[in-house]
């Protein structure tokens, strides 16, 4: 007797239940990118004038152009999709501290694509820099800002 007054509300319950699944917004998962052929050269005169620390100093930096080759194996492009990396002097000394996130590329699209990122770095840190563990990942819809 119970049970038969408690099923209006079970049917209701499911009825709810199955309308989240349909209507959920889509999730979009990280995809991750892989990044190769990782170099680096000096910033033209233009970028490179004002260009500060990572700590934000305005002690003298030098200012760089990290390149390389970006590869999407998903089959959606990715947006806003953060680098991650290491960077050392030619000691082997950390050139952004406590720091492993470099920058972003907007879009990333399907296949093989040239990417590029301006750093700054202390201008006292000897050259030549080392990158290391350069990664990628993103996702394949937009990101609200």
């Amino acid at each position: 007797m119970r049970l038969r007054s408690q099923l209006p509300i079970l049917a209701v319950s499911f009825c709810l239940w199955m309308a989240s699944w349909v209507l959920a917004p889509s999730a979009f998962a990280l995809t991750q990118i892989q990044l190769s052929e990782i170099s680096y050269h000096d910033c033209p005169p233009e970028f490179a004038q004002g260009a500060v620390t990572s700590s934000g100093s305005a002690s003298a930096a030098s200012c760089f152009i990290v390149t390389g080759v970006a590869e999407n194996t998903s089959n959606k492009p990715v947006y806003n999709a953060d680098i991650f990396g290491r960077i050392y002097d030619a000691n082997g000394d950390s050139v952004m501290q406590n720091r492993t996130r470099l920058g972003a590329i907007e879009e990333v699209p399907v296949g093989k694509s040239n990417f590029e990122l301006r750093i700054s770095v202390p201008a006292s840190q000897p050259k030549p820099l080392q990158l290391k563990q350069f990664k990628a990942a993103g996702f394949s819809g937009t990101v609200r800002r």
